[in-house]
């Protein structure tokens, strides 16, 4: 099944948990620590009854406040894209505003892969192609559709049960995605 078809057949807990595994795996681009977004990964663990309510917005209004960063002007397209994800999170924890911020963190995190890639072209077209395989893709954009979906299955198949191990597949590619970030800024220094 396709990324674009996996987030048209998910749940509101697999869109939360696909949005914010989006935006988990972009944190190295807000100079945020890798529990900075751990609150809201609890609450969405913590939510039996499908809907996080006033939870998750105070935990967004927190997380937004530990990442605030500097006004967008002079940063570079990645940053400004992953500034944008968190900024665009719906207050709710359901509804179609939560189908829409999931999508757009997919689009936005796989733009953000091309943009890193050593190894890609950043420059061809801005959006990478969700409904295929990952064939002709650079490595790390490749493996961050894998990533998306994988983690979209792992919620569609085990339920809550599935975050945790959503959550590992977000914290290996933050790993790799810190890794490139930190490469890059030496490159540039």
């Amino acid at each position: 099944m396709s990324l674009v078809e996996l987030i048209a057949r998910a749940d509101a807990r697999g869109l939360a948990a696909s949005g914010l595994a989006c935006l988990d795996r972009c944190v190295p681009l807000l100079d945020g620590d890798d529990e900075a977004l751990r609150h809201l990964w609890t609450i969405l663990a913590d939510d039996t009854g499908g809907e996080a309510g006033r939870d998750w917005a105070e935990g967004l209004a927190q997380v937004r406040d530990k990442l605030a960063g500097p006004d967008a002007t002079g940063e570079d397209e990645a940053v400004v894209l992953a500034r944008r994800m968190l900024e665009a999170a719906p207050a709710a924890c359901s509804g179609p505003a939560l189908r829409t911020w999931a999508d757009a963190c997919s689009v936005a995190s796989l733009r953000i892969h091309r943009l890193l890639d050593p190894v890609g072209d950043a420059a061809r077209g801005t959006d990478v192609p969700r409904d295929g395989g990952t064939e002709e893709l650079p490595p790390l954009v490749a493996a961050e559709l894998r990533r998306q979906a994988g983690v979209l299955e792992l919620l569609a198949e085990r339920g809550a049960s599935g975050l945790r191990p959503a959550l590992e597949v977000s914290t290996e590619g933050r790993r790799v995605l810190r890794a490139v970030v930190s490469r890059r800024a030496r490159g540039r220094a």
